[in-house]
């Protein structure tokens, strides 16, 4: 591999870019301005990754410094709890956190219950229009969609879904992770209580009296 291009813009446009794209849409994707976009995706020109036209930008899947950057993406991170987080949002599609994760994203990673790094699920909703492309990047990095065991996405595909954002991130809005936090009480309580106080919700929990009475 050409260690002289390595870094981590490379890295998220290489992650990013489809098959047929443009410069402008990379760069929208990965959060990059469009001069710095336009100077990375040149250099991946010169490895012959990349095909510029005047207007478009086309992918070389045969190229040599793309296969190897590729396969130590999928070494590096496919494994990657946090990684599987901050990928989400250079795919382009439309999705939020939802159940577990809408909990964890509204205790601003205060609250995670139940996983741990053999079995990390990570509860999203994708929209059902975008369901190809989103398969299509994950089988791309090589990560994994409903499973049973490692990180892999929980997905669930909906016509349309409701979306609030917490600190820039696509979420279940707050009264329906309340919801859901409320029908598994068992599990979320201390959830409930953390939510309650960052909010100012006006939501029944006992666990605190609970704890402070032991």
């Amino acid at each position: 591999m050409d260690l002289d291009i390595v870094n981590p813009h490379v890295i998220r446009i290489l992650v990013a870019v489809r098959e047929e794209d443009s410069i402008n849409s990379i760069s929208k994707r990965i959060n990059l301005s469009y001069g710095w976009t336009h100077k990375w995706v040149q250099e991946l020109a010169n490895k012959r990754v990349l095909k510029l036209t005047r207007m478009r930008v086309y992918l070389n899947k045969t190229a040599e410094f793309y296969k190897k950057t590729l396969q130590y993406i999928k070494r590096t991170f496919s494994f990657n709890v946090q990684f599987h987080y901050e990928f989400l949002s250079l795919l382009g599609v439309q999705y939020c956190f939802t159940e577990t994760d809408s909990v964890f994203v509204w205790t601003k990673g205060g609250y995670n219950i139940g996983r741990y790094k053999q079995f990390y699920p990570i509860f999203i909703k994708v929209k059902k229009s975008d369901k190809i492309l989103f398969e299509w990047y994950c089988n791309k990095i090589g990560l994994k969609i409903n499973k049973k065991q490692g990180v892999f996405y929980k997905v669930e595909y909906m016509d349309s879904f409701e979306i609030e954002y917490c600190e820039n991130i696509p979420v279940d809005p707050l009264n329906k992770t309340i919801s859901f936090a409320q029908k598994n009480i068992y599990n979320f309580e201390p959830a409930l209580e953390m939510i309650k106080e960052m909010y100012h919700k006006k939501i029944k929990v006992e666990y605190k009296e609970a704890l402070t009475n032991v």
